[in-house]
């Protein structure tokens, strides 16, 4: 396995979270919303942003899967649903990385089910080249290549979720 240089370096990483944070209070000025993490992979993300964000808030998690190794599934797996009734309330979906759009296009399909008064969705990392299924991001931290990327949350084999940065990741052959 190879880990490349920091592809983000932590300084890039925190100054992106803290505008991210900046605009997410300008536009809920005046509200309380409900900030729901994607588990496992928005942890870190989800922790940095949410201390920065400078409205009142709840907090809950989604923990959801659909990947294995590098490869996507196809299934998605709801391991913890929400504890909180989000009806008439304004959520913030906070997502670590977009790839093919299906694993997040499930989940805001299924809250939007529930009423919420509004749904927005800040993802750290957008993959454009590999969407399948547009879904609307209101917050994007980054747009990046079409490259595994590992670091700061994102994980192979749940591995490597510790570093600090954002690293390209390569398997030996």
């Amino acid at each position: 396995m190879i880990i490349s240089k920091p592809f983000l370096t932590v300084e890039q990483i925190q100054n992106r979270v803290r505008e991210l944070a900046a605009e997410i209070s300008e536009d809920y000025k005046g509200k309380e919303i409900l900030s729901v993490g994607i588990l496992r992979g928005a942890f870190i993300f989800f922790a940095d942003i949410v201390r920065l964000i400078q409205v009142p808030m709840e907090i809950d998690f989604l923990n959801v899967s659909s990947y294995m190794k590098t490869e996507t599934s196809g299934e998605i797996k709801i391991h913890t649903d929400l504890r909180e009734d989000i009806k008439d309330k304004d959520v913030l979906l906070i997502e670590d990385i977009v790839d093919t759009g299906l694993t997040l296009n499930y989940i805001r399909n299924r809250l939007l089910s529930r009423q919420p008064a509004s749904l927005k969705i800040c993802a750290f990392l957008d993959k454009k080249p590999r969407r399948r299924v547009e879904v609307p991001l209101d917050y994007i931290g980054f747009e990046i290549p079409d490259e595994y990327i590992v670091g700061y949350g994102l994980d192979y084999d749940n591995k490597f979720r510790n570093l600090p940065y954002i690293a390209i990741f390569k398997k030996n052959i």
